[in-house]
């Protein structure tokens, strides 16, 4: 089974090295690490990972997984999506984590479907034909989708993906081998749990970084952008 992680210019690392680091543990899988052409690729941290292969190079994963980032709205203009709306026709599931959720949308694969998000971005998921969810991860058995919330989400959906490339018994045990069992000391993970001065910390924080971009629209009303709904 191949499993097709993306990689592109300026994602965040961890959604695309957090389901890796599940995945690659299930029997028979090979994962590949996929860009617009084999190489370097830049996070937007100073990590940097290499993809192993093309889109081109590529053209029938079993399952894709699709990172976020700050450099999602640049590859909305990219190969990036009119590859993901070849493979998905061919794809036992379509996952993505954080804002790559857009990208699955502006290939067409969410429409009317709801789909989770980074709560930055939540709220353009609208703009392009899905259905905005506040849940940590969306399942659509229908159209073979999966999608996570933020950065960390990544991790919760790669375990339940596991379960449905494998069973429940190999997905705990994966669980395990990972040790996988967070219980932080602080609880503000998400909006509802966070204070207005956490919201505003968290804003403060991450925007520097492109981790709460100050908005995608742009991009989204571009000419390769489809039109608002």
């Amino acid at each position: 089974m191949l499993v097709a992680v993306v990689l592109y210019d300026r994602m965040t690392a961890l959604d695309a090295v957090g389901p890796l680091e599940v995945l690659r543990f299930l029997p028979e899988v090979r994962i590949e690490l996929v860009a617009e052409a084999a190489g370097p690729v830049r996070t937007d941290s100073p990590l940097t990972l290499t993809a192993t292969t093309s889109y081109d190079a590529c053209p029938a994963p079993d399952v894709v997984v699709v990172p976020g980032g700050p450099g999602t709205a640049e590859a909305l203009g990219s190969p990036l999506v009119p590859w993901l709306r070849q493979v998905h026709a061919g794809t036992t599931w379509t996952t993505s984590v954080c804002s790559g959720s857009l990208l699955l949308a502006h290939a067409g694969l969410l429409e009317g479907a709801p789909a989770a998000s980074h709560f930055a971005v939540l709220d353009l998921l609208p703009h392009l034909g899905a259905a905005a969810s506040t849940e940590r991860v969306v399942v659509d058995e229908q159209h073979h989708v999966m999608t996570a919330a933020g950065v960390s989400s990544g991790l919760d959906m790669a375990l339940l993906l596991a379960e449905h490339l494998s069973d429940r018994t190999t997905a705990e045990a994966v669980q395990l081998v990972v040790e996988y069992d967070p219980r932080p000391h602080v609880d503000a993970g998400t909006l509802a749990k966070a204070s207005p001065e956490v919201v505003a910390r968290a804003v403060e924080l991450g925007r520097p970084h492109g981790a709460v971009p100050e908005s995608f629209a742009a991009p989204l009303s571009g000419p390769s952008a489809p039109a608002p709904r």
